[in-house]
């Protein structure tokens, strides 16, 4: 027997183990209330940066992306082209080559994404209202131009439309080579002059730079091969029945991507977090919920003589051990209540009134994200239920195993 319980037996009183019980009972009550906060608000946090990441990330994204199975790039054909064209619900495909390249503006140089676009890209993305200077066309009088994350402007300081100081990307030309001291023997070079610069998300303003798909073609020497073809979905259509329409339709070699689908690894390193998060609260839960252990056992050895008087008068041992795991399920849950109530209504006043701020002028957003979820609190009661009987369970059975004639 549990060194605590014996001695509660020992020297206590019964009046002093019935304020004893009570006290270890609301303590229970509390601590379940606690980690069932403290659990709502930290789920509610995770589906708020999940939903900020979609968002953040959606206002480039395409509805749909193409993309080779095998390799980095297919070969686009007219046939092909039109059969995703004509595809139900899609309303436009833009072409698009992206790969590394170095980026030189007089002596400064980095290694960039380069990402070559057909031109109906602006009615793609809609990158106009991304543009904080200069202008968004890839082509204007018969010269190409560059949109430029500002993260990239500010690494190179470089100037918009500088017809004296272009801008030169340089790729590596494949096959093999004799040594030489001239970079033209390794490199294929293009000028282009920067025409604008856009500000989307952070992980593109440092590192991405769009270009005219011919421009670019010609830098990688592609030919007709590209890296993907962007989709856009008509307003009104499903993306997933368009996306499994393509998908038929393209066949096992390519992919089609929606969102999640192009970011999944940020997004299921989100959910891993939130899955662990669950648990190592649960756990706390159940750490919490072990004074209910203390109180059932406790009040077991309290009530071993009422409990004699029921066996007694034909109460059976399941109806003992019913009565207990009812007096647990009783703490366990008017604790879960409470602290559904609590942490349901923090997330609330954080939703409608941002109360607590991210602390940082450079943030995206003022305020955490906070979005709650009926599966968690779904989750958190399967949590709590399965916790109380687990920890109810063995004082039930010692109570229904109580012999009479020992306690009368």
């Amino acid at each position: 027997m549990n060194v605590p319980l014996l001695i509660a037996r020992r020297y206590f009183s019964s009046k002093k183990k019935r304020n004893i019980i009570s006290i270890i009972s609301n303590i229970s009550m509390v601590g379940v209330a606690v980690g069932t906060t403290a659990l709502i608000i930290v789920l509610s946090v995770f589906n708020g940066l999940e939903d900020l990441v979609r968002s953040l990330y959606g206002k480039s994204d395409p509805d749909l992306v193409v993309t080779a199975v095998q390799g980095k790039s297919f070969e686009l054909t007219a046939p092909l082209l039109v059969r995703v064209q004509r595809t139900p619900g899609v309303r436009m495909v833009t072409e698009v080559i992206e790969d590394n390249a170095l980026l030189q503006y007089r002596d400064r140089q980095m290694v960039v994404k380069m990402k070559g676009v057909s031109a109906n890209y602006q009615h793609q993305s809609n990158i106009d209202s991304a543009i904080v200077d200069g202008n968004s066309g890839l082509q204007r009088e018969g010269r190409d131009y560059a949109l430029l994350g500002a993260g990239v402007q500010h690494e190179l300081s470089i100037a918009l439309d500088n017809r004296f100081a272009p801008m030169r990307l340089l790729y590596p030309k494949a096959g093999k080579f004799k040594v030489s001291m001239d970079p033209d023997a390794y490199f294929t070079q293009k000028n282009i002059l920067a025409g604008g610069v856009f500000l989307i998300e952070q992980r593109i303003d440092d590192s991405y730079v769009f270009v005219p798909l011919d421009f670019a073609r010609d830098l990688l020497n592609y030919g007709t091969r590209r890296t993907g073809l962007e989709v856009k979905v008509k307003d009104g259509q499903d993306i997933e029945s368009v996306q499994q329409t393509l998908r038929e339709r393209l066949g096992p070699t390519f992919k089609v991507l929606n969102s999640d689908e192009q970011h999944v690894s940020l997004l299921k390193a989100i959910k891993v977090e939130k899955m662990f998060v669950f648990i190592t609260f649960a756990f706390i839960l159940l750490i919490a919920s072990i004074n209910i252990f203390f109180s059932l056992s406790m009040l077991v050895i309290d009530k071993k003589k009422d409990m004699a008087v029921l066996m007694a008068m034909g109460a059976d041992q399941r109806t003992i051990r019913n009565i207990f795991l009812f007096e647990g399920a009783i703490v366990a849950q008017v604790g879960a209540i409470v602290g559904l109530v609590l942490g349901v209504s923090i997330c609330w006043i954080q939703q409608t009134f941002h109360v607590v701020s991210m602390g940082m002028a450079t943030s995206v957003v003022d305020a955490y994200p906070v979005k709650m979820q009926l599966s968690d609190i779904v989750l958190t009661g399967i949590a709590i239920v399965f916790i109380t009987i687990s920890v109810s369970i063995r004082p039930a059975l010692n109570a229904s195993r109580l012999d009479v004639r020992d306690n009368l």
